[in-house]
């Protein structure tokens, strides 16, 4: 198993977000071998495609770079002239090859770990100034790999090499007996093809290193016990964290509760433990709702702000604690408790009319009827 700086087991699956900050670190699994074998192929391909275009446009343009008139050879500007035309020439020639190297690496690159640029992959890291840590590189599993892997190359490269030669034996000594043109372009057929076999032969190397390189990027995400835990409070939050934001958002919310006590119609308390007030507006919604509730300290505080700003109190502890048990702030009160909190208000609006000196005194409320299910005597 794998371990970590600390010496702990790299033993856990990496996650999602593992997955997610490698590639915005740029660490994805990339194969060079492969990426070299992609534009070798792409390259000799377009070679043997485009040889014989390319070997009569170089033939054209050295023979109309070399065969001069006299004129042309006195002349101040017929060298610039020349060479710019032998340069279109041999572009125009050598652009379908160089598409083809183009395409082949971006080919090769997106293979393997797919398209990604990382601005963080280009920054420099002091680590790897620290000569300790390059003497550790040096001497890892990753540097014997790729000494393999070079290795492995120039055998194959070379066997493959001495085996395509020995076949184009007669073809590269006939080459001395043929004209200039045919010469040029059966020698480019030949390196085409002795390359495109050497490449093939490097397609060994790409097929064993394209899994060793997923596996070690692999290795590399793996992740501890404790790196999971850490990571799973990072998404979730540390508790004094979740804490601070739940003391917090109570915080807005007794604040917001205390701005709404003035607006309410009546606030009915218990009368010391609980209190909570309640409005109610027809066109807004079809029954009473709680703006505010509380209970011991927060009760008295309802009850201050309430007397300040003359908002009626009614005592009816059995209602108090039915509708602080079952009803949430910001929500109406339950079905069960609409003819209670209906006769509250009928008995604070004849209240406030007989304080106004515009109608008779309201006779005090008893026995409100509240369901045996919503009662709470605790």
């Amino acid at each position: 198993m794998a371990e970590n700086e600390d010496g702990a087991e790299k033993s856990e699956e990496p996650t999602e977000k593992r997955h997610r900050e490698s590639r915005e670190k740029g660490q994805l699994a990339r194969s060079r071998e492969l990426s070299m074998v992609m534009v070798t192929l792409g390259g000799i391909i377009a070679l043997l495609i485009t040889g014989g275009q390319l070997g009569h446009a170089l033939m054209v343009a050295m023979r109309t770079s070399f065969d001069l008139s006299r004129e042309a050879m006195l002349a101040q500007d017929a060298m610039f002239w020349l060479l710019l035309n032998a340069g279109l020439v041999a572009f125009k020639a050598l652009l379908p090859l160089l598409l083809a190297l183009v395409l082949s690496g971006l080919l090769g690159s997106i293979a393997l770990g797919g398209w990604l640029f990382s601005g963080e992959a280009l920054m420099p890291k002091p680590s790897r100034m620290n000569p300790l840590s390059g003497l550790a590189r040096m001497f890892s599993l990753k540097s014997l790999v790729e000494l393999l892997k070079a290795l492995g190359k120039f055998l194959i490269v070379l066997g493959v090499a001495l085996l395509v030669l020995l076949s184009y034996e007669k073809e590269l000594i006939s080459i001395s007996k043929q004209g200039l043109e045919m010469a040029i372009i059966h020698s480019m057929e030949i390196v085409g093809w002795c390359t495109l076999w050497m490449a093939c032969g490097l397609i060994v190397i790409a097929a064993l290193d394209v899994p060793f390189q997923w596996w070690e990027n692999r290795k590399q995400l793996m992740m501890t016990k404790q790196e999971v835990r850490d990571e799973y409070k990072d998404i979730e939050g540390k508790p004094e964290v979740k804490a601070r934001i739940r003391r917090m958002q109570r915080e807005m919310a007794e604040r917001r509760m205390m701005q709404a006590i003035p607006t309410a119609d009546v606030v009915i308390t218990n009368p010391t433990h609980f209190a909570v007030a309640l409005k109610y507006d027809p066109e807004k919604a079809k029954a009473p709702i709680v703006v505010a509730k509380g209970g011991d300290f927060l009760a008295l505080k309802i009850r201050e702000i309430a007397q300040e700003h003359q908002v009626s109190l009614l005592e009816s502890p059995t209602l108090a604690r039915a509708i602080y048990f079952s009803t949430e702030l910001d929500r109406e009160i339950p079905a069960g408790l609409y003819v209670a909190v209906a006769q509250v208000l009928a008995y604070v609006y004849q209240l406030r009319r007989y304080q106004a000196g515009k109608g008779q005194k309201p006779d005090p409320l008893r026995d409100l009827p509240i369901p045996d299910d919503l009662r709470r005597d605790d």
